[in-house]
Formats: C-alpha cells, sequence, structure tokens
C-alpha cells in the first residue's frame, strides 16, 4: 500500500482507504458481523483511514469502527462528519452550539476524547459564505475535541469557497470516470492551498464496477433504488446523477479499454489515482471481499495516455451534458 500526505493534517493515509457508509445505512442490510470482518480485512491489507458520518445508521458506523480499533494496535485515522443530523437541514443550524453537541455525540460513538477529522456533512451552499461556522470549528479545535476540519461538499463552488478559509485541511468531493469537473480547477487550487481531496463514491455508486445490469434489483432501503432523482438527497450522490440507462451504455465504452486480468472497478480506482493532487480514494465495501478486491487498485500499472484520452472522450459524449454543469 502507498500513502499520500492528507493536506494540512500531515497525515499520511493510504492511498485506498474505506469509506463506511455501506456499513452504516442506505446500501441495503449489512450484517454486524459482516461490518466487523470488513473493517478488519481493511486494517491487515494495510488501510489507515476510515471515513464515517454520524448519520450512518443513526451512529453505527462510528461503533462499528469504536469497536474494531479497539481490539488493535495499528494507527488508523478516521474522518467523521456533521452537520446531517439536523432536522431541518438548513444554513442557520450550522452554529457553534449545534456542532459541538454533533461532535461531543461522535466522541462517545468512537471512543475517543479528540476526534482526527470532523467534516461539514454536504451543507447548504449558504454556510461556505459564512465565517461564523468556521470559526465554531476553529474554537473546537482549540478546545482539543477536534484536531483537524474539512468540509464535504456537492458542488465545486463549495470546494473552492471553502478553500478560503485558511484552517481548512481537507475538501471530499465525487470525482470518478463519470463526474471529472473537479479536475478542470479545484484540484490545482486545492494543491496550491495545501488542502487534502478524499474521494468518495469512485465507482458511481458501484456502476464502475461493471456487474450493475438494467435488470439489477436493489434492496428498498438502498439508495440506488429510492434515490434516483434526488428523493431523500442530492441526486448527484446516486449513479454520479447520470441516468441508469446512460450511465449502462457508457460502462460499456470503459469496459473496452480495461486491461486483461484487471477488474473494472479496480481499474476505475486506478484512474482517480492517476491524479497525484487526490490524497486518498474511499469506496465503500459491503464484506471483506470487496475490501480485498479495492486494495488491489493500489498496485496497477499507470494507465497510458491512448486510455486516459479514451476516457475523456466517454466522459465528454455521454456524461458531461448531463452532469458537468449541475455540480
Amino acid at each position: 500500500m502507498k500513502h499520500r500526505k492528507l493536506g494540512k493534517t500531515g497525515f499520511e493515509v493510504s492511498e485506498v482507504s474505506l469509506g463506511t457508509w455501506q456499513i452504516g445505512a442506505s446500501w441495503g442490510s449489512i450484517s454486524e458481523k459482516d461490518a466487523i470482518a470488513l473493517l478488519h480485512a481493511a486494517i491487515d491489507n494495510g488501510i489507515n483511514f476510515f471515513d464515517t458520518a454520524d448519520v450512518y445508521g443513526d451512529g453505527r458506523s462510528e461503533r462499528l469502527i469504536a469497536q474494531v480499533l479497539g481490539e488493535r494496535s495499528e494507527k488508523v485515522y478516521v474522518a467523521t462528519k456533521a452537520g446531517r443530523r439536523l432536522q431541518p437541514h438548513t444554513a442557520d443550524g450550522y452554529n457553534e452550539k449545534n456542532l459541538t453537541a454533533f461532535i461531543e455525540r461522535s466522541l462517545t460513538n468512537l471512543g475517543r476524547e479528540t476526534l482526527d477529522l470532523v467534516q461539514l456533512h454536504c451543507p447548504p451552499t449558504d454556510v461556505y459564505y459564512r465565517p461564523e461556522v468556521f470559526d465554531a470549528l476553529e474554537g473546537l479545535k482549540k478546545a482539543g475535541k477536534i484536531l483537524h476540519y474539512g468540509v464535504s461538499v456537492e458542488k465545486i463552488e463549495e470546494a473552492i469557497k471553502a478553500t478560503e478559509f485558511p484552517g481548512l485541511a481537507t475538501v471530499q468531493i465525487i470525482f470518478n470516470i463519470f463526474r471529472q469537473r473537479p479536475k478542470e480547477l479545484f484540484f490545482h487550487l486545492a494543491q496550491k492551498r495545501d488542502v487534502g481531496i478524499l474521494v468518495r463514491l469512485p465507482l458511481a455508486s458501484g456502476l464502475l464496477g461493471g456487474k450493475i445490469t438494467k435488470q439489477t434489483q436493489f434492496a428498498a432501503d438502498d439508495h440506488r433504488a429510492y434515490n434516483r432523482r434526488g428523493e431523500q438527497f442530492d441526486r448527484g450522490e446516486t449513479f454520479s446523477g447520470v441516468d441508469l440507462d446512460v450511465a449502462l451504455e457508457a460502462v460499456e465504452r470503459v469496459r473496452g479499454l480495461v486491461p486483461p486480468n484487471v477488474s473494472m472497478a479496480n481499474f476505475a480506482l486506478g484512474w482517480i489515482l492517476q491524479f497525484s493532487e487526490v490524497s486518498c480514494v474511499i469506496p465503500g465495501a459491503r464484506n471483506r471481499e470487496q475490501v480485498l478486491e479495492n486494495v488491489k487498485a493500489a498496485a496497477l500499472p499507470a494507465i497510458d495516455a491512448r486510455q486516459m484520452q479514451e476516457l475523456a472522450k466517454i466522459y465528454e459524449d455521454q456524461i458531461k451534458p448531463l452532469v458537468h454543469q449541475r455540480w
């Protein structure tokens, strides 16, 4: 496993890390046994960074991580998120009182006195124009509740605006073969301002794993069944905002570029790791086998220039008109 620096945190994190949305909720049911097994498998295979959130299973993901890390001696950094517990989810709710309460809850769930990294969890755009929100995070940092803070964003505008706050350490953003806009301007800016980049949904909700078809049936509690038009949260979180039929056609073009003896999922993860500005990619997993498959991406050879050009063309031809201007 190779490591990369995570912005101002100075953490050296595994370039393939682990997102834990799946073991919390919204991806169908995952047993506690399977969740614990995949967390152990991640550590066993060199992953030293977990990304979670206080709303993943109402804290289930955080608590499972705490349970596993309590049984291990390895250093594993944990990033969590705060803000989506707000009802209603409004910019006014992102205040010192609420953020403090959310962070205290995560400290309890994770069994820690200090959180490694807290990210605002895809807040309304207006939050990025309120310095007092980031002042509150600075206060929590000075109080020893958190070591570093960042944001998880939906839009490029939000990512760029967030980097203007000097204390911001990281930005988590959707970036994959079907969501290429971040590399145009944001990546360079983040690198210039020493902001780490965490890439979420690298497989476009599993599309770029190459196993989803028109006949695939998703569980009722899987967001890929109930959020395709943004019914519950931002549409861009599901299949990167691309209509499934269009996406599946593009998937077949991508499949034609995948080298022999390489899985399509690893090829898609490898594409992301081509960009040096990326600190780490955080694919999720439903079981230990998926973790074992994901970590293989760290050992892939570089994707050649011709393949990169073809992947750019697939995006330009079929995907860009649908998503580029929206996020």
